[in-house]
Order: structure tokens, then C-alpha cells, then sequence
């Protein structure tokens, strides 16, 4: 008797520890209206086009108040069990840890990547949260209003959102303030990740893959390779690489064939983390070993991988 009550204890701990979801990695950043309204933006050549991005390095050096937002949001999303990843912190390793990759040359030029790309390939977290706040004064008494937005940092699609505004009080202090307004919200914010996060492991992290040739490769991708075309080999290796072979073929010529809506698995065999550019990289190999094609894997942010065919191997 007394064994089969320790057996049933022990069946009860195990079914716990593996019942409890695990949680998607957070980190916080201004959202792109807050940091357009306070002048902290910058510019990026995307490939002869100026593009305009949010600065998230001058505002966190110049912006107290964001700091003590973020740190406020911060407290009390590790409070309920989220880990964070720190903005200051991933924009340090941006800067040291020479995350910039060369440019990839393409057919008419190159893979374009936005210091907000970079900046997610360094930082690797699962869902950036987006924070924008205003402080409303009504006579001695203030309050504030904002809007929270979880946004998977794979594809950019919102997956969970928050906003209100908090009662008015006689404090000043925006971290009460904050807290007053987010506090109701909170844990239906944090199910809403949750739910988000749990959807991913069941049926996979959603990421693109691009395939293209450059301009003086023998190989195409209607070339044929042991009586079949190079697409559908590719095709056929995605089918058998994807979570219950989940993707989308959205376009496929002689030149170039794009799969999207592509649902990779979270985690290798032995439990490392699975990200897109380590996935593609299975392509790249299969292509080489099997049927002598060179190629190169390049990313564009966490979400977006290319491989790109040079030709047969001599």
C-alpha cells in the first residue's frame, strides 16, 4: 500500500512539472508612435531607399522616463513567471559583438536588414512587447493611459494587446501611475501570450524561406536532378521539415520559389532551440551532399531565411 502511494505521488509530481507551460521570452521596447512623437528615431539606406526606424539607443540615454517604464513592466511581468530579455543589454551586444552580417549579393543586390533586424537576430526573444504611454493631468490629479501590444518577433502579427487608463491619483510618479493603469490587465495580457506561445508547441513557429539563383548560376529551378526538378525537391524537403508539414508554396519560377506560412518545430531532437537560419541550413546541406548544389543561407531578421543557389559544384 505504501508503495503505490509513493508511486502515485510521484506520477502526480512528474504530470505537474511537465503540465506547466513553458513561458515565451519577452523583451520591452518603445513602440514606434512613442518614439515618433518624442523625436527618437533614425535612418537606414534599405538599398538606395531611406527608411526610418525607431532609436531605441538615444531614447533609453536621453529618456528617464522610458527606463523606469520599462524597468516598471519589467517587474511585474517577472512577477508572473516571464523571463526578459533586457533592451540596454541586447543593444550593447548589438554594438560589441559585431552582429552586423555582410550584405548577401543577390540577383540585383542584396538581403537589406534594419537596425530593428539586427537588433532581433542579436536579442532572440520570442515576443516584443510594445509599450506606448501618455500622462493625463485633470486639475491636482493625473492618470495615465496606455497601450501594450505582444507582437511575435518572427513575423511582426500581434498576438496579444492591452490598454486602458488608470483612475486619476494625486501621484506624480510615473511607475505608480503605470502600475495603476496596467495592473487590471495584466494577467489577461499575460494569457493571451500564453495561449500564443502554447499554439507554437503545438504547431510551430511560423517563418518564410526564399530560394534564389544568382545570375551566373547553371542551375535553375526547373533544372532536373535525378529525374525530378530542383522546386519540387526543395518543396519535398520542406513537407518533410515542417511541424506536420505546415507551409504554404506562394510562388515558384525558373528563378525563384517562396514558401510561406512555414511552421518549424521550436526545438532540435536533442532540445536546443530552433531557429530559422540553423533550419534553412538542413536545406543547404541536403543540396550539397545530394545533389552537389553549392548555396549560401542568409536571414533577414529572425523570421526570414534565404538560400541562395550558385551553381553545381565543380
Amino acid at each position: 500500500m505504501k508503495k503505490t502511494f509513493i508511486l502515485l505521488l510521484l506520477i502526480c509530481v512528474v504530470t505537474s512539472v511537465f503540465s506547466q507551460a513553458k513561458k515565451p521570452t519577452l523583451m520591452i521596447v518603445p513602440s514606434d508612435v512613442w518614439c515618433n512623437q518624442n523625436g527618437y528615431t533614425t535612418q537606414y539606406d534599405n538599398m538606395g531607399t531611406p527608411m526610418t526606424v525607431p532609436d531605441y539607443k538615444k531614447a533609453l540615454q536621453t529618456n528617464p522616463d522610458l527606463l523606469l517604464a520599462i524597468s516598471k513592466i519589467g517587474e511585474m511581468m517577472q512577477e508572473r513567471g516571464f523571463p526578459l530579455k533586457d533592451l540596454g543589454s541586447s543593444l550593447k551586444n548589438l554594438e560589441t559583438e559585431a552582429a552586423e552580417e555582410s550584405v548577401t549579393a543577390m540577383d540585383q543586390g542584396g538581403i537589406a536588414e534594419s537596425p530593428v533586424d539586427k537588433l532581433r537576430k542579436v536579442a532572440k526573444a520570442d515576443i516584443w512587447l510594445q509599450l506606448t504611454w501618455n500622462v493625463n493631468s485633470i486639475g491636482p490629479k493625473k492618470s495615465l493611459t496606455f497601450n501594450l501590444q505582444g507582437l511575435d518577433a518572427y513575423t511582426d502579427k500581434q498576438i496579444a494587446a492591452s490598454s486602458g487608463t488608470g483612475n486619476p491619483s494625486f501621484s506624480a510618479e510615473l511607475a505608480v501611475l503605470l502600475e495603476e493603469a496596467i495592473l487590471s490587465h495584466i494577467d489577461q495580457f499575460n494569457n493571451q501570450l500564453q495561449t500564443y506561445f502554447d499554439d507554437l508547441f503545438a504547431n510551430g513557429r511560423e517563418v518564410s524561406l526564399e530560394c534564389k539563383r544568382t545570375n551566373d548560376s547553371d542551375v535553375n529551378f526547373e533544372s532536373e536532378f535525378d529525374d525530378n526538378e530542383l522546386s519540387y525537391i526543395i518543396e519535398d524537403w520542406v513537407s518533410a521539415n515542417t511541424q506536420e508539414g505546415r507551409f504554404n508554396t506562394s510562388d515558384v519560377s525558373e528563378n525563384r520559389v517562396r514558401f510561406e506560412q512555414v511552421r518549424i518545430p521550436l526545438f532540435l531532437a536533442n532540445g536546443r532551440a530552433l531557429d530559422t537560419r540553423t533550419w534553412a541550413r538542413g536545406l543547404q546541406k541536403e543540396l550539397r551532399s545530394k545533389y552537389n548544389i553549392k548555396a549560401k543561407v542568409s536571414t533577414k531578421g529572425l523570421g526570414q531565411a534565404y538560400i541562395i543557389i550558385e551553381g553545381t559544384v565543380l
